[in-house]
């Protein structure tokens, strides 16, 4: 569990930081990502990763935990069935701040708060004695390619036919003709 913070709250009293940071977790599982103050964005990030843990556990009682901080039950569905899936093989983790320059009106250091996207696992690479193996039948089937002539090969599309001893070029059917057509002489 986090430390409680030392100093002045974000609003005016305690009551009404909480539900500040908990209309911020609401939207930012709602949009994905918003941008905020950064010192907003710090406090909002303890309490966004512990929503979306309880939310991996996706039993009843901690649904009605989230339900006490995050009040919209379309987004708590969103959060339990969709959010809370990608992040299944990531053991923490789910936020990133990113920080934005100062806001214009009153020089207020910015940032970006959104959630990462979910944990691609990689193929698992062969090992060794496998890509020794692989690397050796790309050898041989080089080896084998470069042997073969092009005339031994019989799939060559620019070979000419053959030519009968008579000269002729027709091999027997009429070229122009379909098969039994053009043969009938009687």
């Amino acid at each position: 569990m986090p430390t409680p913070t030392k100093g002045p709250r974000l609003g005016g009293s305690p009551a009404h930081e909480r539900m500040m940071l908990a209309n911020l977790a609401t939207s930012l599982f709602r949009h994905g990502k918003i941008k905020t103050t950064e010192t907003k964005a710090k406090r909002l990030r303890p309490l966004a990763e512990q929503l979306i843990t309880k939310a991996k556990r996706g039993d009843l009682h901690s649904r009605r935990r989230v339900l006490t901080v995050v009040r919209d039950k379309d987004v708590v569905f969103e959060l339990f069935d969709q959010i809370a899936p990608r992040f299944a093989n990531r053991p923490g983790g789910y936020t990133r701040i990113v920080k934005t320059g100062p806001r214009k009106g009153d020089n207020a250091p910015m940032a970006i708060i959104e959630l990462v996207e979910e944990l691609v696992v990689a193929a698992p690479t062969p090992a060794k004695a496998d890509r020794k193996a692989a690397a050796q039948q790309d050898k041989v089937e080089a080896l084998a390619g470069a042997d073969e002539t092009p005339a031994a090969r019989s799939d060559d599309q620019d070979a000419e036919p053959p030519v009968s001893a008579s000269g002729d070029t027709d091999t027997g059917a009429t070229q122009d003709a379909p098969a039994g057509e053009g043969d009938s002489k009687a």
